[in-house]
C-alpha cells in the first residue's frame, strides 16, 4: 500500500473528526485539538480514500521554490497531485521526487495545443512519471465556437483517447462553465460526452465551475457514475466566487455519497493565500463526512 495511503487509512481506523459539523466549522484555522471537532473524533464517519491537489492552485509558490513547495505539500497531509506542468522538471527528476516525498500523480492537465503537437511525447512523459490520466483542462474560445466546433473536439479527443486507451492510460476532459450554456438549444457538454466514448474519453467533473454555470452536478453523475473517475473539489462562495473548500455553500458530502469518484483534488484558481488555502481545503475533506 502506498504510504500516505496508508497513513491515511490508519488515521481513518481511529474516527473522523468534525463528523456532523458545517464544512465551514471543518474548515476553521483554529487548532484542531482545540475545537468541537476534535470532541467528535469519536464519531463513526467516512473518509475519503485519498484527497489530492491540483498543483496549479500553488503555481506562484511552486515558481519560485519547485522542491520545498512540493515537499510542504506532503507535510500538510495530501496523499496525491495533479500536475499542470512540470516547472522545467524531466519527468525522471519527477517521478523521483514523488517517489520520495510519498506523493502519487494519477493525473496531469494537458493543453489542447501541445496534445496536438506531440501526442507520443505526451504518452511516454506520462507513463515515466507515472500518470494514469492526461486530461485536457480546457478550449479556447476560438475552438468552441459553435456545436460543430465541439463535434470537432469530440473527434480529437476519441482519437487521442484511443491512443491512451493502447498505451495503458485513461484520457480526460475537464469542464468550466461555457459547455453549459445552450448553443441551438443544445448543451455542448452533452455533445462531448454524447459523441465520444466512455471508454478513451472519461470526464473531470469541476464542481464549481458546473454549479457556477447552474447546474446540479449530481443530474450528470446520476445518469453516468462510472464516467467521472476524477472531480475538482472548488468552492464557491455565497455570492459567487472560488474560495477555500469549506468556506463556500457546495455541499460535497452530498455529491461524494452520490458519486463514484476515484480522485478528489482540490483546487481553487486565485487564492489570495496559497498555502494556507490548501492548509484550509485538506482540513475540511480530512473532516469530512460523507
Amino acid at each position: 500500500m502506498h504510504r500516505r495511503r496508508f497513513l491515511s487509512t490508519a488515521l481513518q481506523a481511529t474516527g473522523g473528526l468534525c463528523a456532523g459539523l458545517p464544512l465551514a466549522a471543518c474548515a476553521s484555522d483554529a487548532d484542531p485539538s482545540n475545537s468541537t471537532a476534535a470532541e467528535a473524533s469519536g464519531s463513526a464517519a467516512a473518509a475519503l480514500p485519498a484527497i489530492g491537489l491540483q498543483l496549479y492552485t500553488i503555481r506562484s509558490v511552486l515558481d519560485k521554490d519547485f522542491r520545498k513547495t512540493m515537499e510542504q505539500v506532503a507535510e500538510i497531509g495530501y496523499d496525491e497531485v495533479e500536475f499542470a506542468g512540470y516547472y522545467d522538471r524531466s519527468p525522471k527528476e519527477i517521478n523521483a521526487l514523488l517517489d520520495e516525498l510519498g506523493l502519487a500523480a494519477p493525473a496531469t492537465h494537458v493543453p489542447l495545443s501541445r496534445i496536438r503537437k506531440a501526442p507520443g511525447a505526451i504518452i511516454r512523459t506520462a507513463k515515466t512519471i507515472g500518470h494514469q490520466y492526461v486530461v485536457c483542462p480546457y478550449l479556447a474560445e476560438k475552438e468552441r465556437t459553435s456545436l460543430d466546433d465541439y463535434r470537432q473536439r469530440a473527434k480529437e479527443f476519441s482519437a487521442f483517447g484511443q491512443r491512451c486507451t493502447k498505451a495503458g492510460l485513461q484520457f480526460a476532459y475537464h469542464n468550466h462553465d461555457f459547455e453549459f450554456m445552450a448553443m441551438e438549444g443544445t448543451r455542448p457538454y452533452d455533445v462531448l460526452l454524447q459523441e465520444t466514448s466512455p471508454k478513451h474519453v472519461q470526464m473531470e467533473i469541476d464542481l464549481y465551475w458546473i454549479v457556477e454555470a447552474g447546474h446540479d452536478p449530481l443530474e450528470y453523475i446520476a445518469q453516468a457514475p462510472d464516467r467521472y473517475p476524477l472531480c475538482h473539489v472548488k468552492d464557491r462562495g455565497a455570492n459567487g466566487g472560488m474560495v477555500s473548500v469549506g468556506k463556500g455553500t457546495i455541499d460535497f458530502a452530498s455529491i461524494f455519497r452520490e458519486a463514484n469518484f476515484q480522485h478528489y483534488f482540490v483546487e481553487h484558481d486565485n487564492p489570495e493565500n496559497p498555502m494556507q488555502s490548501i492548509k484550509t481545503s485538506h482540513r475540511t475533506l480530512q473532516n469530512l463526512k460523507i
